[in-house]
């Protein structure tokens, strides 16, 4: 297929997580992009184990389809290198530690005077500006900070970790979707720029819709283990055997649930008939619920609730969901050329068509005397 992104040269200066995860899905898009590391690589190739051919599992999934060199960008022939390079490029993207770039002379406006065409993506903890903005920050710091602990877990239990790196991995996506925005923009206008993201406007904005909430009532969001805030039915249930999830979210469907459960009752209960009378009398529904749902399997509810027209599913592990033949058929568990290794795709297609994977991730400095020219006359500071 003819990747969209086919003939974008990208620097990324990356690292962790975050960064190298905008730069992963530049690449699976189709632009060349030259990872640069130090001499003694990402810190996320020792992030295990597992590992895999040397390097951490999660490396191998975040840096994908690009190329690696090394070089010791405090030394000054490194740094002058780069930024001759950069007069060919297109995008260059980084998340090193807030202030660093500047100490080493390549900041966003430095560069951007220097290159005019060139997009420069940056990627913090906190932000660009405020008073946190030279602050460093993970992502369990960032949830913390920003409220998303306090409404992830049980009602009765602490607040709670959300598991996977939706700060990391959706701070990456917005900055990859900023560069392609910029790309736009100078494709009309001849000149590139600057563009900022950051962990904690990433979960600022996963959390419109419970602001939207606060915004209105002041009302600080409580904690519901698998529960929603504003629906009833819209939950999980304990089974026989495992738990069921099921989504009742209007009145049609609640009715539809009431006959599958052998209730029509509930359609007639004034309690029951709408969705803020349901959340106001949840306490009275929900056990009824329970009691009926437990008393079978979870396969063989949502049997019955499809058949009834009822949107359910059973809470599955991953160990469920690698096969599950809904993920076989989308095709998004995809290997890599010549190795039996599988990895998630690009949740993304173009004409029916996903963006395959192409190569696994570089070993370090693997495309040193590729690019670093000549090859027998290594940059001072290149040390691998």
């Amino acid at each position: 297929m003819i990747l969209p992104l086919a003939g974008i040269k990208v620097v990324e200066i990356g690292q962790n997580l975050a960064g190298p995860y905008a730069g992963e899905v530049l690449a699976t898009l189709g632009a060349d992009v030259v990872k640069v590391e130090r001499p003694e690589g990402d810190d996320a190739r020792s992030w295990g184990p597992p590992f895999w051919q040397g390097a951490a599992a999660i490396f191998q999934t975040v840096n994908r389809n690009k190329r690696s060199i090394t070089l010791d960008l405090r030394d000054a022939a490194c740094s002058a290198w780069l930024k001759d390079y950069l007069a060919d490029v297109d995008v260059l993207l980084h998340n090193m530690r807030p202030g660093a770039m500047e100490e080493l002379g390549l900041g966003g406006a430095a560069l951007t005077a220097q290159h005019p065409q060139l997009i420069y993506a940056s990627l913090s903890a906190f932000g660009h500006k405020g008073p946190r903005r030279l602050n460093p920050g993970y992502e369990p710091m960032v949830q913390a900070f920003a409220g998303i602990f306090s409404m992830n877990g049980a009602e009765d239990a602490p607040p709670t970790r959300v598991g996977v790196p939706i700060l990391d991995m959706g701070t990456g996506l917005w900055l990859a979707l900023g560069c392609v925005a910029a790309l736009l923009r100078r494709a009309r206008t001849g000149r590139g720029g600057i563009v900022d993201a950051s962990l904690f406007e990433t979960a600022l904005a996963w959390l419109t819709v419970p602001f939207a909430s606060f915004a209105v009532t002041g009302e600080v969001p409580k904690r519901h283990r698998t529960g929603s805030r504003r629906l009833v039915v819209f939950e999980a249930f304990e089974t026989a055997d495992g738990e069921v999830i099921i989504a009742a979210a209007n009145d049609r469907l609640f009715q539809k649930l009431a006959r599958a459960f052998g209730r029509p009752d509930w359609i007639a209960d004034e309690r029951f008939k709408t969705n803020p009378l349901r959340l106001a009398n949840k306490a009275a529904l929900i056990p009824q619920i329970q009691a009926i749902i437990r008393q079978a399997s979870s396969a063989h509810w949502v049997e019955h609730l499809e058949a009834a027209g009822v949107p359910c599913a059973p809470v599955q592990d991953l160990a469920d969901v690698v096969v599950e033949p809904q993920t076989a058929a989308l095709g998004m568990i995809e290997k890599l050329p010549g190795v039996e290794l599988g990895l998630i795709g690009l949740p993304l297609s173009f004409d029916g068509e996903r963006p395959p994977m192409r190569q696994r991730a570089p070993r370090l400095g693997e495309h040193n005397d590729e690019l670093l020219i000549p090859p027998d006359a290594p940059l001072p500071g290149n040390k691998a």
